[in-house]
Order: structure tokens, then C-alpha cells, then sequence
């Protein structure tokens, strides 16, 4: 990109009204005189940083916009290589310029802070070669199979009056087995009565934002790093949120006492996204802190995904007046579902039970029946046992891929999960940057900066059960590519 002075911008002023241009609805009419190019930086900025323009997308060219705004080229390539000095644009040759990364949100703060739409559902929008994002199953996997013949079967038995309206707390025979599922697999006892089938963890975190208040809990404790959209969900229910730190025996009980906080979301099984696993004297701290007063709101994330450990029991399991537990599907058969649990303390079960009736009347009947007859089957333990081996098998490809083209990277969260994070001691670089150049070239991944609420290492987030090996392997060279260009430059 060229440079321009800014005098030679402004003298290139030019009367009439057609001074706008659709793209952004930018109207240079209304930038102050003597200052249009820091106007339409500013504009810029605001759009990359609100999701309007997300990471990856196109600015148009130069040249023409600046003939939409009847201004001079170089007032234009001066505006955008204000934004490629703070890293948000890079020139991408024939392919022009491209955002390459977003400001980092809010640590914390009402919901209107947030970005909106949300940094990580922007991401997911973006057209990709190679997804690496965290959190997406192997959706090739789907037992359709078997969930057709359950469909048929669950069909065929229906009575009219079933297709009204259903139970808003879920279909009696779901919350059955879910109970028995939760016995079998996550060591927790619990009454069919006392489960409320909810549209994944996301509702049922939206439902706690609801009904905490009026208990007294309007402060809530988060993972520090934690996942970014889990806390947008509390924060666009009302809730302050403040980050706990998270270290090697997962997160810092004292730090949490030391917070005000009355309640704390976590992911004690697999902490997203160092996969770290809460220790045994850290879990029972937290229990002493629950019996004491606290309230645990227990993401079962990545629970059933684990290759090289025990299973680990559920918090839910050992307090249960202490903790809300939240686990779904999404992981193990698909996000489409939009199927999962909700289990609370006796005092909030009547308030989250109102909250999920007045928010849609229940989820859909029929995917719940079918969910149903997979759990009480058996098919969805043997769904899980072929997953798993497939998972492992992609694991093992990206570490592979790893060790070759991203040298010097600590990898943490490998024995469990659908995604493990990668650090580099001692590198510093900005790891959104590095993430917008990748998914530039094609693959799509979360820089590790996205999900903390204080600074931090840099890092970045690798899902490897989206895809097979090779594309495993050929992501993880683009990354190490990109990697290698921004310290490049960096240095320079």
C-alpha cells in the first residue's frame, strides 16, 4: 500500500451530493473537514470490530472506492494502512485486502459491549477449506441409520394426541433416559422428575441468567481462559461476569473466594480450552466453598471424549443441591439437534421450569422420542464407542501435524476432547493476527485470545474431529505458515 499525505487528501474535495458508496453506507459528507482519512479509518475499525465486516472479508479495491466517495485513491490506501499497522488488514496480492483479525472483546460489561452477533458465530459463518475450530464433532459420523429406524419405530407408535403440545420440562420418556445415561456414564443418580431438557448448554446457561437473579446470584465467576460464547451467554442475560484463573490443577478455588462471586461456571472434566482437569484437592475446595453457600454451574464439556485417561466423575455426582449440571449432545451426535439436559437444585427446579415455558414451550417431541430410543438401545453407547476410536486416530494426526510444522508449541488437552491448544514459550505475537492470515488462506482455527478475559500467552485453539488426516495435517502446515510470516514480519 502506498502512503498518501494527508493534504493531498483532502485536496481532493469534490461538490455534489453522489459522495457515498453502499459499501458500509459510507457518506463522505459527513466525515470533518481536514480529517476524512482517520473518518473512514474510524468507519472501518467500528465495522471490523461490531462483526459487519468479520474476519476474512474482502475491502474493495482501492480505487474503487475511492471513485464511490469521489475522493483521491491515495485518502483510501492511506485509510487502510492505518488498519494494517494495527494488524486488522493485510494486503493479500490478486486477492486484495483482507481483514485478518478483530480487537479482542470486552472482558466484561453489559451485553451491548459485545460484538455483535458474537466473534465466534461470525467465525462460523465464514466459508472455509479446512475447519479447524473447536467444538465440531465429526458431523460424517451422524448414525443416520440408526436414527431413522428409531424415527420409524418412534413413529409408528404415536397416537394422535401425542403431535399436541408437549411437556415445557421435556418428553417424560427423554428425561428417563437421560437419567439412565447420566448413571451409566457420568456416575450421576437423579429422578426423571428432576431433569428439563433444554435446546443444548447455551439455553441452559440463558434459563440459569434468568432465574439466578432472583436468588441473589447477579455476579458470576468464569474460567480465565474460559470459553468466549459460554460468557456471552450470562452476560447477554444480565449477569456481571469476573475470570478466575486457571492453572495446571484447573481453576484457582482460592482466586474464586477471593472474587465475591456467589456462583461459577466450569468445565471441570475437560476445562475448555486447556483441557486441564480439575484436581482432587481443588474439587474438594470448590464442594467446601458450595456446601458453604456457593453455587457450581457444571459444563459437562468433552466428558464422553477421552482417550488416554479415567473417566472423571461429575461434580453433579457429589453436590447435588451445590451444582447446576448442563450436558447435550452436540458433541456426540451433531450441533443440530439442539438437544441437551439441564439438572438444578431443588430451590431453582420450579423457576428454570417456568423460564424454559415461557421461552418456547418445550423443545421438538418427536427428536426427543428419537433421542430417546437411541439411549435406551444401546445406540448411542455404540455410536460413542465408534466416535471415539475415530477421534483418537485424528488426535494422533495432529499432534503428528504439530510436532512437524509448528516447532517449539506446547500442546495442552490432548488426552481428552475434540481439540487441543497449542502455546509457544517465550514467542511473542499476536495470535489473532495469525488466525485471520490462516483462515485468509483458507483454514479456520480460534486464537487463544479470544477466550481470555485478562492478557495472556498467545496461543491458538486446534479442533481436529471435523476432518480426516490429510486435511488435518494440511491445516496445520497453513497455520504453521502463517505462524511463520507474522513473526517474520514482526521482527522486521
Amino acid at each position: 500500500m502506498s502512503r498518501s499525505k494527508e493534504g493531498a487528501d483532502e485536496g481532493s474535495k469534490t461538490g455534489g451530493p453522489e459522495t457515498g458508496s453502499d459499501f458500509l453506507q459510507l457518506d463522505i459528507g459527513q466525515a470533518p473537514p481536514g480529517n476524512r482519512t482517520e473518518w473512514l479509518a474510524g468507519r472501518l475499525r467500528a465495522a471490523i470490530a461490531d462483526g459487519t465486516l468479520p474476519v476474512g472479508s474482502r475491502l474493495p479495491a482501492s480505487r474503487v472506492l475511492a471513485a464511490e466517495l469521489r475522493v483521491s485513491r491515495g485518502l483510501v490506501t492511506e485509510a487502510y494502512q492505518r488498519l494494517a499497522e494495527t494488524g486488522q488488514v493485510a494486503g493479500r496480492g490478486r486477492a486484495g485486502t483482507v481483514v485478518v483479525a478483530a480487537p479482542p472483546p470486552p472482558a466484561a460489561g453489559p451485553a451491548a459491549a459485545v460484538p455483535r452477533g458474537g466473534l465466534v458465530d461470525a467465525l462460523r459463518a465464514e466459508p472455509c477449506r479446512i475447519d479447524l475450530s473447536p467444538g465440531v464433532p465429526d458431523l460424517t459420523a451422524f448414525p443416520r441409520t440408526a436414527w431413522l429406524q428409531a424415527e420409524r419405530r418412534v413413529l409408528a407408535a404415536l397416537t394422535p394426541a401425542d403431535f399436541g403440545y408437549g411437556n415445557p420440562q421435556g418428553a417424560p420418556a427423554l428425561r428417563e433416559a437421560v437419567a439412565g445415561w447420566l448413571a451409566r456414564n457420568r456416575g450421576i443418580r437423579v429422578d426423571p422428575a428432576e431433569v428439563v431438557v433444554v435446546a443444548g448448554v447455551a439455553q441452559a446457561l440463558g434459563l440459569l441468567a434468568q432465574v439466578l437473579p432472583a436468588a441473589g446470584v447477579r455476579r458470576v465467576a468464569v474460567e480465565d481462559p474460559g470459553s468466549l460464547g459460554a460468557r456471552q451467554q450470562l452476560e447477554h442475560g444480565g449477569l456481571d461476569v469476573v475470570g478466575v484463573p486457571v492453572d495446571g490443577a484447573g481453576l484457582d478455588v482460592a482466586a474464586l473466594r477471593a472474587s465475591g462471586a456467589r456462583a461459577v461456571l466450569m468445565t471441570p472434566a475437560h476445562q475448555f480450552p486447556t483441557g486441564v482437569v480439575l484436581d482432587g484437592e481443588r474439587r474438594r475446595d470448590l464442594l467446601a466453598w458450595a456446601a458453604a453457600g456457593g453455587l457450581v454451574l457444571e459444563d459437562d464439556y468433552d466428558a464422553e471424549h477421552r482417550y488416554d485417561r479415567a473417566p472423571v466423575p461429575a461434580l453433579r455426582a457429589l453436590a447435588p443441591e451445590g451444582v447446576c449440571y448442563a450436558g447435550s449432545v452436540s458433541k456426540l451426535l451433531a450441533p443440530a439437534l439442539r438437544l441437551g439436559w439441564l439438572l438444578v437444585p431443588r430451590r431453582l427446579r420450579e423457576p428454570v421450569v417456568e423460564a424454559k415455558r415461557y421461552a418456547d414451550l418445550g423443545n421438538p417431541v418427536l427428536a426427543q422420542l428419537v433421542l430417546a430410543r437411541l439411549m435406551d438401545s444401546g445406540e448411542l453407547e455404540r455410536h460413542l464407542r465408534f466416535v471415539r476410536r475415530r477421534h483418537r486416530r485424528r488426535r494422533d494426526a495432529m499432534l503428528r501435524a504439530v510436532a512437524g510444522h509448528l516447532p517449539g508449541a506446547r500442546v495442552h488437552g490432548a488426552a481428552a476432547g475434540l481439540h487441543l491448544t497449542v502455546t509457544f514459550d517465550g514467542a511473542a505475537f499476536d495470535d489473532t493476527v495469525v488466525a485471520g492470515a490462516a483462515l485468509a488462506l483458507g483454514v479456520k482455527t480460534h486464537p487463544l485470545s479470544w477466550h481470555r478475559l485478562r492478557p495472556g500467552p498467545p496461543g491458538l485453539i486446534l479442533g481436529y474431529a471435523a476432518g480426516p488426516a490429510g486435511e488435518i495435517e494440511e491445516g496445520v502446515a497453513v497455520l504453521g505458515r502463517a505462524l511463520r510470516e507474522h513473526l517474520q514480519d514482526h521482527r522486521h
